[in-house]
């Protein structure tokens, strides 16, 4: 299995011949190293409804014949763009050829904005667990720190990895992703997301593997993480 980072919230897992892509914001994003045009995936995952985590997933879908996996309500906004999509839920879970998935609860919002401004309502947000090649991955989406993390990791864990989001403003800053990694999700190795994208959400990946207890990856968009 190969897991890498490309930037934002963007992982790609490759397993078993089949690839998977989590919350594909391409264009507009200038620390990917991704191009749109070239993503070649067999599904598209998605944590929730906005735009900077939907970003290229109709582009990417149609070109690809991908399935798309989502909150329902966002599942059934882009079948109606003519995207292939299941939609499921919090607590839900589905197997397919690169591994299983699971929804959890992250607390943050959901919505699309399009581009003549009106919003449209996508669901709840969520964290993605995924299970692949004996490894157990915990994507937290968009959130604030919240007690069930706690949970979440009892219950699903313990994980290999947790992609966690550092960047402040619209969700945890370091010291909350520093408490919510080391004393509610306790994985084996984190790795900081949703940072450095825009001015609101400057923040050091260092400083934050620095006041970390847990084992930390500051991936560079590309990079992947190392499992040993």
């Amino acid at each position: 299995m190969k897991l890498s980072y490309h930037g934002h919230s963007i992982i790609q897992l490759e397993n078993n011949d089949s690839k998977a892509i989590v919350d594909p914001f391409i264009n507009g994003n200038e620390l990917t190293d991704l191009s749109a045009g070239e993503v070649e995936v067999d599904y598209i995952l998605l944590t929730h409804g906005h735009n900077d985590h939907v970003g290229d997933t109709v582009e990417i879908a149609k070109k690809n014949n991908a399935t798309v996996v989502a909150p329902v309500e966002l599942a059934d906004y882009l079948d109606g763009k003519g995207v292939k999509a299941i939609g499921m839920n919090i607590g839900g879970s589905k197997t397919f050829e690169f591994g299983s998935i699971k929804f959890v609860h992250a607390f943050h919002s959901s919505s699309f904005t399009e581009d003549d401004g009106s919003i449209q309502y996508t669901g709840m947000p969520t964290g993605i667990i995924i299970e692949a090649d004996g490894k157990k991955i915990y994507h937290a989406g968009d959130t604030g720190i919240f007690g069930d993390m706690k949970l979440i990791a009892e219950l699903n864990g313990p994980f290999d990895v947790a992609f966690v989001p550092i960047g402040d403003h619209f969700t945890m800053g370091v010291e909350d992703a520093v408490y919510a990694t080391d004393e509610l999700i306790k994985p084996r190795i984190a790795v900081p997301v949703h940072y450095n994208t825009f001015p609101p959400i400057k923040q050091d990946g260092d400083a934050f593997k620095e006041k970390l207890s847990t084992a930390c990856q500051v991936l560079k968009p590309g990079e992947t993480v190392d499992f040993e």
